[in-house]
């Protein structure tokens, strides 16, 4: 089998206090959105970067929960019966 390789895109939303990620894979037969959100505590200080840290871990961790499901899904389809995948 070639080599592949996949292209995840995070974007960012930030305002005041929260940080939205949107992690977007496009691949040929479907494509996957995963969604993270971050809220700063009013008494933490405004670093950015953190926010963006936890609304991106949050993002990728939805998308891999869908890429799961996903593969349930095939796998269902191909065997006939329900399956349980763990990860």
């Amino acid at each position: 089998m070639p080599e592949q390789s996949w292209r995840v895109n995070v974007s960012f939303t930030e305002d005041a206090d929260r940080t939205r990620a949107d992690a977007i894979l496009e691949l040929a037969s479907h494509r996957f959105h995963g969604f993270g959100q971050a809220k700063r505590a009013p008494d933490d200080p405004s670093v950015p970067v953190v926010g963006q840290d936890l609304a991106a871990a949050r993002a990728l961790s939805d998308l891999s929960h869908q890429l799961l499901e996903a593969a349930a899904e095939r796998i269902e389809a191909f065997e006939g019966h329900p399956v349980r995948l763990h990860g």
